[in-house]
């Protein structure tokens, strides 16, 4: 009788352990699978990019500095691997076109040129977008960690060598609050 009592326990510690081991599984994917929704995002904006520079390029003849940095932003975010760099890469980026946007606004070509106005609709879509992406992502992230910290998971999570994701996060410049003067006074 003793030893079908150990075996119950024994089972039900497995059982126990199985699932937590899926639990963690499960939410590991789901952050994998929402990175990769970032992914399919940040390409979306990477081929929209080299179509909007193309089109504004003639028109903005004294800006070419400024291009090449949007130009340059995009090869390097391109290749990012990491989150972490991918991040940085990507922070760079939104720099840029935020550069390239207010310049744009000097053109009054650009403005009413019905292309650049479709891709730059497209583009603060797609901006948008993977605001979205990065803010599933993020708390995906931290629904993992959660896991992989509370007791008893973090027993079984460090034995079967479950590591804690990235979050992506904002560049310190981008966290900063922007000075906003509303007086007529200038």
């Amino acid at each position: 009788m003793g030893g079908w009592i150990v075996l119950a326990v024994l089972g039900l510690i497995l059982v126990w352990i199985i699932l937590i081991y899926n639990g963690l599984v499960s939410l590991r994917n789901d952050v994998q699978g929402s990175w990769n929704q970032i992914d399919v995002q940040l390409k979306r904006r990477h081929d929209l990019i080299p179509n909007l520079v193309s089109t504004v390029k003639g028109a903005m003849e004294f800006e070419q500095d400024t291009l090449e940095k949007v130009i340059s932003a995009r090869a390097k975010a391109v290749s990012a691997g990491t989150p972490a760099a991918k991040a940085e890469a990507e922070n760079t980026l939104t720099q840029a076109l935020g550069k390239l946007f207010a310049v744009m606004e000097n053109y009054p070509a650009l403005k009413s040129n019905q292309n650049v106005m479709q891709l730059q609709e497209e583009l603060t879509s797609t901006e948008n977008r993977i605001s979205f992406a990065r803010q599933l992502y993020n708390d995906l992230v931290a629904n993992y960690r959660t896991r992989l910290q509370v007791f008893p998971n973090n027993i079984i999570s460090s034995m079967l060598n479950f590591r804690p994701e990235e979050y992506f996060e904002a560049e310190e410049a981008d966290r900063a609050t922007p000075s906003v003067n509303l007086s007529l006074r200038k």
